[in-house]
Order: C-alpha cells, then sequence, then structure tokens
C-alpha cells in the first residue's frame, strides 16, 4: 500500500498459451491454447472493443448462464473442443467445459504461480488449500517439493491427479476434506510449511453440505495459516468476494501476522485491447520484518 493508503495493483499477464482478447458487456473474450471461449464476466461492466458478433466470428464456445451459477456451452464452431490441454512454461494442464462456466485453470493466478517457483526448493514443504484442479500444485511439485493438496471436491482432486500425470509428477498427497479443518488438524500436530496458498471460495457447500461463507471463516483461516506457516515461510491468499474489502484484509493480516511483512494488492489483468478486469484481493505475507 503507498503512503496515500490507496491499495496498488499487481497484473497477472498472459502467456503464449491464454490471452484475453477482449471484456465488457458483462462478457470476457478469452483464448485457451487454440480454443477461444466467451463467459460471462460480472466485472466486465463496460462497452467492449469489439462487437459481440464479432467475437461470436472468433470464438468455440460461449457459456449461456441458466439458473444460479450453472448453465450449457453453446457451440460455435463445428469443430470445438469439449476437452484439450495448454502448456505454461514447461508444465501442461488438461481444460474441459464444466456447467459452472469454468474451464478448469484460473488463469489469472500465473501470478502466484511464478511466485511459487521462485520462492520453493527441494525438500520444501508446500500446502495448497481450496486447491480446485491443482495449477498450483503441478508448480509447487515442479520444484522438488514436498505437497499436499486439499479440496473438498472429489472430482476436482481427480482433475488434479491427472494434471500431475500430465506433466510426468508423483507423491503429491491429495485430501479431500474441508479446507479449515485439515488446516486446523496440521496445526495440532504441529506442522510447519515453507509455503501456503489459499484460494477460498466466496460462498459455498462444504463436505458434509454444510455452508460456507468466507467472511466468517477468513479470520480462522488467516490464523490457522499463522501457525503452519515457517518463519521464514510464505502464504498467499486471493479473495473475490464482494463483502471483503482488501482494508479488511489487511487489518486480519496484521493481527495474525504482526511480525512478518505484508504485500497487499488489487489483482488485475489487461486485455489484447487494453481492457482491465478486475480478479480480486491478493495477500502476501512474507518473512520475518527485519
Amino acid at each position: 500500500m503507498d503512503q496515500l493508503g490507496k491499495y496498488k495493483k499487481s497484473y497477472a499477464s498472459h502467456w503464449p498459451d491464454y490471452e484475453l482478447i477482449d471484456a465488457g458487456g458483462g462478457k470476457k473474450l478469452e483464448r485457451w491454447g487454440e480454443v477461444i471461449t466467451i463467459r460471462p464476466e460480472v466485472q466486465a461492466y463496460f462497452r467492449s472493443e469489439y462487437s459481440f458478433k464479432e467475437w461470436e466470428n472468433l470464438a468455440h464456445w460461449e457459456f449461456v448462464p441458466s439458473k444460479g451459477q450453472s448453465g450449457t456451452w453453446k457451440k460455435l464452431k463445428p469443430e470445438a473442443l469439449e476437452k484439450w490441454s495448454i502448456a505454461y512454461d514447461d508444465l501442461r494442464f488438461n481444460l474441459a467445459l464444466t456447467q459452472f462456466k469454468h474451464v478448469g485453470l484460473f488463469q489469472e493466478q500465473n501470478i502466484n504461480w511464478k511466485f511459487i517457483h521462485e520462492n520453493l526448493k527441494t525438500g520444501d514443504r508446500f500446502l495448497n488449500l481450496f486447491a480446485y484442479t491443482g495449477a498450483a500444485s503441478i508448480v509447487a511439485k515442479s520444484t522438488g517439493a514436498e505437497v499436499i493438496h486439499v479440496d473438498s471436491v472429489r472430482q476436482l482432486v481427480s482433475w488434479a491427479k491427472e494434471n500431475m500425470e500430465l506433466n510426468a509428477l508423483d507423491d503429491i498427497r491429495w485430501v479431500v476434506e474441508d479446507a479449515l479443518l485439515f488446516a486446523g488438524r496440521e496445526q495440532k500436530r504441529n506442522r510447519k510449511y515453507k509455503g501456503i496458498i489459499m484460494d477460498p471460495p466466496a460462498w459455498g457447500i462444504g463436505a458434509k453440505k454444510e455452508k460456507w461463507k468466507l467472511k466468517d471463516k477468513l479470520p480462522e483461516l488467516l490464523n490457522t495459516a499463522s501457525e503452519l506457516l515457517q518463519a521464514d515461510g510464505f502464504l498467499i491468499l486471493n479473495t473475490y468476494s464482494p463483502t471483503i474489502s482488501l482494508k479488511e484484509i489487511q487489518e486480519l493480516a496484521q493481527k495474525y501476522f504482526p511480525a512478518r511483512e505484508l504485500e497487499l494488492t488489487e489483482l488485475w489483468m489487461k486485455s489484447t485491447t487494453g481492457k482491465e478486469l478486475y480478479y480480486g484481493n491478493l495477500l502476501r505475507v512474507l518473512g520475518i520484518k527485519s
């Protein structure tokens, strides 16, 4: 944060197999390798650079919302693939169309994948909570770290395992469980980690059908993480919740990590056409203050 009290922006980048082409009108146009998609995006409240007709001429698929968070994919080109893979540096990830508009990768997280790759080494212990399809787990494992991957949805853990095998890696520990419950047990076992990443949902249903609200759980999450982190370790937290401000995150981080360096920024990505999209808030907890 700068001296005026305004939070800075961090920008996730494109890479050869991912491009945010354009955004606007409540949607975004993206390229994943050779596949181009149109997906809803609440943050794209401005006008797009290209017309939606031009988008449809480019895209292979468009996600059409129906009820709640779910929907269906409309095929715009007959040759469109429903499953494919893309590269990120020397790694690959399997992608597929899902009923919740996602394709198996949160592309803005590449800003954190790079950080993980630069700050882990062989033998370090790394914990991925709310781990989804495991991109951060795969990046961490590629450094030689010992990786524990935790998600409450078995199908997503299976997807993550396929990503591990796609990259000829092994020995990631898979845990199908509520992330906070697992972290609490690790705390009781006095386990310590060099790196922890948490990308929790704003709301949802837990492994035992219990309701989850990040705003209610965030203090406990940060408190538990503070007990699990090595003195020279790092924590990465992403939130995409409209009910939690970066100021609130800062206050909680200062409470539970009073002796550590903190980095707090908004996470953004810029489209090829120059549109800027907001992807939530980013907290990094670093080493002990000197």
